[in-house]
């Protein structure tokens, strides 16, 4: 006997038996059970979905002899007639070799007699787009006021070449693409049924390369079974499919990890004798960056048959959440702009090193070998940028997260809280709460307790969830909990904010008198009358 195709062997032959697309079928049932069915369907949705599956399957429901309903007995003659494609009374056509609007009425021509053995005649028309427009034309008049005893199903995979007026005479239903974990349980369950044995993440490489297409996937699966001599196994499927090994993903997200920009580009180097696609390379290393950041997020996550839990585990140890962040949007950048690059090595290659500089650009390495923020005395911010590389090479130093303040289990290192706006510099706060910190100045503290006077012209700031923020940010600063108390002060106060204002204004009071003291501008001054806009003056 001839070998059956697995897409043909499998196809639904029930509604219960199709996979996904649920909110079709319950309009369908639900219109079958109340005997509400239209006289005009428009299947539409990408290749391998199951449109034209659908549309049999409801001629099935119709002429059921059993009856007509969302469960048709499938054992029936008519059933079986219609599975095996020989039921006289479902006309399928396909609309792709029968443009012409003679073909359309010719086959009009028997629309008005009556069904030979079914319930309804049932006209099912694949890839109805392909029709031409004198041949939409002579289906409109039929479309619209079909004999009782026809029901007309279309299928399509472009509803925008559509005319309105054949649209606005069908029910439509979209068709979504199948997720990937949808493909691959169904094609397990195939599997099982035929006595396949089969690896996991070889399903899972097929499922994700059908692209939402059941269809696909079932083709690739036997193209897979072809080139595999009957295994479905993880490295055939790579094989096939001409994907990277993950061990070799995994190794260049390791690397990432290590900091060892050298090390990382020999590896990148050493795959250029697989001939990978490093569009594809490039792909499964953002997936993998992926599969991380959920095993960061959520301590219940558990991976999949492509990330096992202990790979994840170790690269999640290895790479702080920024860092994973920070090589994801750059490897996805880099996939962007590969058709840009000299050659796709060559992009693939500096999309790694930008990776590298940015982690390195963030590491300890800056810190000590990074340009120095200049003191000078009209520069107000300086201090605080002073205290920000300060605390950031700190914690840089012991693994941590810059942005994390010094604590008592720094040894050596102490929050003089007395020195409010350089203690400011290195906390935890963003927006609204590193203004109200600002605007504060310090008043003592008792045991737990820490006291601040907020300037009577921000006490709007003054919130419990800004409050809240700032008490969390000094209690990991200070390494123990502590709670803020602050209270408007009667006269204006000494504060972060007001000083660097001051400092501003002290800056820009100084650009204007070097401009007005230029021999440039004296001289036009001098000779053209001349004047200095001095609130367009603005400081470098």
């Amino acid at each position: 006997m001839s070998y059956t195709a697995l897409a043909r062997k499998w196809r639904p032959r029930r509604f219960d038996e199709l996979t996904g697309q649920e909110h079709v079928l319950q309009a369908l049932s639900n219109a079958l059970e109340t005997n509400r069915v239209h006289h005009a369907f428009l299947f539409t949705g990408t290749r391998g979905v199951g449109k034209t599956t659908i549309a049999r399957i409801l001629a099935k429901c119709l002429n059921c002899e059993t009856g007509m309903g969302p469960a048709p007995c499938g054992t029936c003659a008519t059933c079986r007639e219609i599975d095996e494609g020989r039921f006289v009374d479902l006309i399928e056509v396909d609309a792709a070799s029968r443009t012409k609007v003679d073909d359309t009425r010719e086959l009009l021509d028997n629309v008005q007699y009556a069904p030979t053995r079914g319930r309804y005649k049932v006209y099912l028309i694949d890839e109805v787009h392909m029709l031409s427009t004198h041949s939409f034309n002579a289906l409109l008049k039929t479309l619209e006021e079909p004999p009782p005893h026809v029901k007309f199903l279309l299928a399509t995979t472009d509803p925008q070449k559509l005319p309105v007026t054949v649209l606005s005479r069908c029910l439509q239903f979209n068709l979504k693409r199948l997720s990937v974990s949808m493909i691959a349980d169904r094609m397990k369950v195939i599997l099982n049924a035929e006595n396949i044995p089969f690896e996991p993440a070889a399903v899972r490489l097929i499922a994700e390369a059908a692209d939402g297409s059941m269809r696909d996937g079932l083709s690739l699966l036997d193209q897979l079974l072809a080139f595999g001599g009957g295994k479905v196994a993880e490295s055939e499927a790579r094989a096939m499919l001409a994907t990277v090994d993950r061990k070799q993903v995994f190794q260049l997200a390791r690397l990432l990890g290590t900091s060892d920009p050298a090390e990382l580009m020999r590896f990148a180097q050493s795959l250029d004798e697989w001939a990978p696609d490093y569009g594809d390379v490039l792909d499964a290393l953002s997936t993998l960056l992926v599969r991380v950041a959920l095993m960061q997020t959520l301590p219940t996550y558990e991976g999949d048959e492509l990330h096992p839990p202990e790979q994840l585990a170790e690269l999640a140890g290895a790479l702080s959440p920024e860092d994973v962040q920070l090589c994801y949007q750059t490897a996805i950048l880099g996939r962007r702009d590969l058709a840009w690059a000299p050659d796709p090595r060559t992009g693939f290659e500096m999309t790694l090193l930008r990776m590298a500089a940015f982690r390195l650009a963030s590491g300890p390495g800056a810190a000590s070998g990074g340009p120095v923020a200049s003191s000078g005395p009209t520069d107000a911010k300086a201090p605080r940028r002073a205290s920000s590389a300060a605390v950031t090479a700190s914690s840089s130093a012991q693994g941590e997260a810059p942005a994390v303040a010094p604590s008592r289990s720094s040894p050596g290192v102490v929050l003089d809280l007395s020195q409010w706006q350089e203690a400011i510099a290195g906390l935890e706060l963003g927006g609204a709460a590193r203004q109200l910190a600002a605007n504060c100045a310090y008043a003592g503290r008792e045991g737990g307790l820490l006291r601040l006077t907020l300037d009577p012209a921000q006490s709007l700031l003054k919130t419990a969830s800004l409050v809240d923020k700032l008490s969390q940010a000094l209690s990991r600063a200070l390494g123990e909990t502590v709670r803020v108390e602050i209270e408007l002060s009667q006269a204006p106060v000494e504060t972060p904010a007001r000083a660097e204002q001051r400092a501003a204004d002290a800056e820009l009071d100084e650009a204007r008198r070097s401009l007005e003291s230029d021999a440039t501008i004296r001289g036009f001054k001098e000779k053209f009358g001349a004047s200095l806009k001095t609130d367009s003056v603005k400081p470098h």
